[in-house]
């Protein structure tokens, strides 16, 4: 069912829906980056750690081809449903299975290479997490995440954590302020999990977007902080949130709204 905010823009469908379709433009360049750390090649067998709705589980189906195999998991099963009903049958058959990442349902030494986009810093207990990534990737495989870089690097979300401190509020903004995390503490505890070859870097993309008010208060509906300013003042917050987005990037914007923004995260990588 579909709610008509007063701005114009329609919310559709679930959070984990609205996560595939809002999401998806600022992770795409990222999630090629992720996938193209490590090296794979055809007959290739894949994990995608913390998949969501399987943006590069998708990307790493098209570099195994037929020969290779690929898995998700995630804990959340309104994601992985999202991820069953967008994966593309016409490469190898992805495998989604809704688990935490410290207790992962594989055997040892199965993977050649995992990958996490955007979910490590969430893992309420890293080190368990990297214990388990470890025990299930194979001597010499390849591991690569990416995280943001902090805040002030990506302008897009400095606008959004204003908005989030005005519209949802001190804990809202707290709630975000997580997902921008030094890189040091994820490669000191790959390092902790008997990785080898550690290295981070920051990678930086433009990334094109629609026009800002509506397409922020979208992006908004589709993650928790987003789901704060609906809970703390309806339809009306949301709209609100996403103009102010829009008005803090006016600088940015072409006349349409559109806007083209500089986004960067820490690409870290290991072997195993």
């Amino acid at each position: 069912m579909a709610e008509q905010t007063e701005s114009g823009f329609q919310l559709t469908g679930s959070a984990p829906e609205r996560y595939e379709q809002y999401v998806a433009p600022i992770m795409a360049p990222f999630v090629e980056a992720v996938v193209d750390a490590v090296d794979l090649f055809p007959g290739a067998t894949v994990l995608d750690l913390a998949c969501g709705t399987g943006f590069a589980a998708r990307v790493a189906a098209a570099r195994v081809g037929p020969a290779g195999r690929v898995f998700g998991a995630d804990p959340n099963e309104g994601m992985l449903k999202v991820a069953e009903a967008h994966h593309p049958r016409m490469y190898p058959d992805i495998e989604f299975t809704a688990a935490p990442a410290d207790k992962l349902p594989y055997a040892d030494d199965t993977f050649d290479a995992v990958v996490c986009q955007q979910g490590i810093q969430f893992f309420p207990d890293l080190d368990a997490a990297l214990a388990e990534t470890a025990r299930v990737t194979r001597p010499g495989g390849r591991f690569a995440a990416t995280m943001w870089a902090s805040l002030d690097k990506s302008p897009y979300f400095t606008a959004q954590h204003r908005a989030i401190a005005e519209h949802g509020g001190p804990e809202a903004a707290a709630n975000f302020t997580a997902a921008f995390v030094p890189a040091e503490r994820l490669t000191t505890a790959l390092r902790r999990a008997g990785f080898q070859e550690v290295t981070d870097r920051e990678v930086t993309f433009g990334i094109a977007l629609p026009p800002l008010a509506d397409f922020a208060a979208s992006h908004f509906s589709a993650v928790p902080w987003g789901q704060t300013i609906i809970e703390t003042g309806g339809q009306e917050a949301l709209t609100s949130a996403g103009r102010t987005v829009h008005d803090l990037l006016k600088a940015h914007t072409a006349p349409d709204g559109t806007a083209t923004l500089s986004f960067t995260s820490t690409l870290v990588t290991a072997l195993r």
